[in-house]
């Protein structure tokens, strides 16, 4: 009896582990969507979005009191990943529109360049940020204990989500988006600035990003490859939750996510990614557009 209580207790940590990680995942992977759906853009260098936000949050907890350096670190985060994307829009993506598999390869070499220059400037060995006092400790349900860091991780996740549904769905720039998105030729005929709609898509999604790696760094280290460790995983929700679909996205990122944590709980690291990317090869053959497929003219045109 002792025996399975523990198991189960095991069981539920894993979980709920897992939803913390699917929180983060979520975040980089809807800004992935909107870049892909919106423009067709493959921008291997999303990643490094996180890592920046996460340095970003590393510089803030160096230079703030520590019961105030999160009230920096998130915004820091966020505004880095969008600044960031916004000026490799200008000067390489820009110029690329329409032919996504330049996009991929420019990206990916910038990706490699973000990366060897936080290795020059941070070492090659990750940092590391301490929580504030208000988030140490958690709560003991029997033997499951929940951290209040991670709950923080998957609330923080949730609320900007469910800002971002607000914007799109409530305010006229996030209508031009969705409208863009729809179809961006008759969108431009009614005189939405598609270019400029383009770089809030883009800064919408560096950001995600960015304030995903901030509130990566509270549980994890954060290394110059850290996005490496992310930005495949997102590709694979992009697909699963169907390309283009915000919701798809986050509903597929939390369903990876889950089971992510419950086939390393029974088997190993590396045999549990075999066995998740052998169940999405199989779930897109019953089911190739994804869970929540986009209905966009873009889309049917890629």
């Amino acid at each position: 009896m002792k025996n399975a209580m523990g198991e189960w207790a095991f069981f539920a940590s894993q979980t709920f582990n897992g939803l913390s990680v699917a929180s983060i995942l979520a975040l980089v992977a809807v800004g992935l969507a909107m870049s892909f759906g919106l423009q067709r853009v493959i921008n291997m260098a999303h990643g490094e979005w996180l890592m920046l936000g996460g340095y970003m949050a590393y510089l803030a907890y160096q230079a703030l009191p520590l019961p105030l350096y999160l009230l920096a670190a998130l915004p820091l985060g966020f505004g880095a990943g969008a600044l960031a994307v916004l000026l490799l829009e200008l000067a390489v993506i820009r110029h690329l529109y329409g032919r996504p598999l330049e996009t991929l390869l420019a990206t990916w070499g910038v990706s490699l360049i973000l990366q060897q220059a936080a290795r020059n400037t941070f070492g090659p060995v990750g940092v590391e940020v301490a929580a504030p006092t208000w988030l140490a400790g958690a709560i003991h349900l029997g033997q499951v204990s929940l951290p209040w860091v991670r709950l923080f991780v998957i609330g923080l996740a949730a609320a900007a989500l469910l800002g971002l549904a607000a914007f799109l769905r409530h305010t006229t720039l996030g209508l031009q988006l969705r409208a863009v998105s729809q179809n961006r030729e008759m969108a431009a005929s009614l005189g939405i600035h598609t270019r400029g709609v383009d770089a809030v898509a883009f800064a919408l999604g560096g950001g995600l990003a960015g304030l995903a790696g901030a509130a990566l760094a509270l549980i994890a280290p954060v290394t110059p490859t850290v996005g490496q460790s992310y930005i495949v995983d997102a590709f694979l929700v992009v697909i699963l939750g169907g390309v283009g679909s915000l919701g798809g996205a986050a509903l597929a990122a939390l369903l990876l996510g889950l089971t992510s944590a419950t086939l390393q709980g029974l088997t190993s690291v590396s045999l549990a990614k075999v066995i998740l990317l052998f169940l999405v090869v199989l779930f897109l053959q019953l089911r190739p557009r994804g869970l929540l497929p986009s209905r966009t003219r873009a889309l049917e045109e890629v």
